[in-house]
Formats: C-alpha cells, structure tokens, sequence
C-alpha cells in the first residue's frame, strides 16, 4: 500500500517475464495496482499524483509488451478511480479509462475520493478492439453494453475485490450476465494479498461470449495467467487452463493464511509469539501462523495458571 515506485517496478518485472515465457502481446493488472487498494487518505497527499505519473512514465520505458493497469489519477481537476495502457517506449497511457460505478456500501468508500467517469474506452491491439471497465462496473449493464455498441471484441475488467464466503460464485454469475448479454469474452483480472482487515483472494477468470467459464487461475496466490485469443467465424473467444477452486473451508483457511502472512511481512515483523494452550482454537490459531511465517517465525509460549487442568497442559505441549 502506498509503494507506487516498488509496484511499477512489479508491473515491469512482471510484463518482462510475460513476454519472455509466454510472448504475451497484453498484460493485464488488477485495479488501482500503483497505490494498492484501498488508498483511502493516501489519495489526498499532494505529492502522490506526481508519483503516480512518475511510475506510469518508468513503466513505458522499461517494457517490451503494452499493458493496462488501475492507478489513481487527477484529470481536469477530477480525481478519477483510473486504468491505463502503457505502450512501450511511451512516457504515459496512450488510453484512459474511469470508473463509472463507484461502490459506496460494506468496505467501500470510492464516493469520497473519486468521481465517476461517463465515456467507454476501448483500444486495438493485433487487430481486436478492446475494451475496459473497472471492477463494480462489471456489476451494472451499462458500461458493458456501451464497449458493445463501439465494436469491441473483448472486454478486459481490473479488480480489486475483497474475499468473503461464496464471493468467486458471484463474481462469475455477474460477469457471466454481462458476457451472454453483449455477446462478449470477459477476462476477469483480481488482486491478490492481504491488506488490514481485508484479503484479496485473486481467482481471476474468463468467461467466453457465451458465458462459460474457458479459464480459471488459482485462488490466494499470485501468478500469470496465460489467455490465447483466437478467431473463430470472426469472434474473439479466449482459451485456456481452468484451475479448481478452492471449498468453502478451504477457502477460509487459506484466506486466514494469505492475511496472517501479508500482515506481518508488509509490516516488517520478524515473527510470531502465541500463547498456547490446549484447545481447538489455540492449535488452529498456530496451524495457521505456521502454514503463514514458517515454523522457525513463530514461537508458542504455555502460560498455566493454577486453575489449568493437566490434559490442557498435555495437548499444548503434543
């Protein structure tokens, strides 16, 4: 959060090491990728917009393949919830696109900080039009029907969507309704990590113009994710490998470590120190610190009170 010279300069190593393995012509990046999501009042440091355009204009001169990443941008006085492509060799986005539907409810705070944009964006790359939205806008018809109406082949949507119980299966119901409505490849692109009291879980997606689900990337770790794009009786349809996802218990457990892990290295903590004792939620509190940090990171400590009854004492020390 806040390291917009630290994150461009993983937006560079990762588009380098797209082309190189893959030859990728795109990469894709989650939404506000430059500052991390949410900003909240690191949106309203003076200083943060001309970093932010900093790190835009050290990314076009140091990639090898175009790339569209999320970043918060002040533009015509109006501070704008943003994703750009970079070019490389170009000193900042040759396309801008701003976010329409500006979430306002449970976690979310973007009316504060940002006005919504009005206009589709769409660019070409290899001969396909593409087209970009942002994160809630996949939850409204509107700004998809609008990339419809100017003949885009495919639409790239950049997230930064909180984990919660069920949320993947929301997720691919929304943007399968926007892909059997206009008929539209979606690929579906998450942030991942903790950050405070929110996790980002990833499982990023596509859905193809008939709403299947043609590619699926892990949940709770980071990765590129490979997309082929082909032409099929003049359609763009999107391929690949389609990974499982995680049970809800599963998913739960390794939310608790994704967060657990991000929360003491984005913080710069050595370790761990628990309290032990022999009860369920003590053995799962350090399964979990362990699976996290390693088990030479957490040190468990037995704090027995007179009242402490041997079995406890026994199952702590098993």
């Amino acid at each position: 959060m806040g390291d917009i010279e630290g994150n461009a300069q993983r937006v560079i190593a990762a588009a380098d090491e797209a082309r190189r393995l893959l030859g990728a012509d795109l990469v894709l990046f989650p939404e506000l990728m430059l500052t991390g999501y949410p900003p909240e009042d690191l949106l309203l440091r003076p200083s943060l917009n001309s970093r932010v355009d900093a790190a835009l204009a050290d990314i076009g001169a140091a990639i090898s393949v175009p790339v569209v990443l999320g970043y918060p941008a002040v533009r015509n006085g109006h501070r704008r919830n943003a994703a750009g492509v970079v070019f490389p060799g170009e000193s900042g986005p040759r396309h801008e696109y701003f976010k329409q539907h500006l979430p306002n409810y449970r976690v979310f705070d973007e009316k504060r900080y940002f006005q919504p944009g009005t206009d589709a964006c769409t660019f070409d790359i290899d001969g396909w039009t593409l087209g970009i939205t942002i994160c809630e806008d996949i939850w409204h018809d509107g700004p998809a029907a609008q990339l419809q109406q100017a003949g885009t082949d495919l639409i790239l949507n950049l997230n930064a969507s909180p984990y919660r119980t069920n949320k993947a299966e929301e997720r691919f119901a929304q943007v399968q309704a926007r892909s059997r409505e206009t008929g539209l490849p979606v690929l579906y692109c998450n942030l991942v990590g903790g950050q405070d009291e929110l996790v980002f879980d990833g499982a990023s997606f596509v859905c193809d113009s008939k709403g299947a689900r043609c590619v699926q990337a892990a949940s709770f770790s980071e990765a590129l994710v490979p997309v082929d794009v082909q032409c099929q009786s003049g359609h763009c349809e999107p391929c690949g490998e389609a990974l499982p996802l995680p049970g809800p218990e599963e998913g739960m457990y390794q939310a608790l470590v994704l967060a657990t892990r991000d929360y003491v290295n984005k913080n710069g903590f050595k370790g761990a120190l628990l309290g032990l004792s022999g009860g369920i939620d003590s053995a799962l509190t350090l399964a979990v610190a362990v699976d996290a940090l390693g088990p030479e990171r957490v040190e468990a400590v037995m704090m027995p009170f007179q009242y402490t009854s041997a079995m406890s004492l026994e199952d702590a020390e098993k």
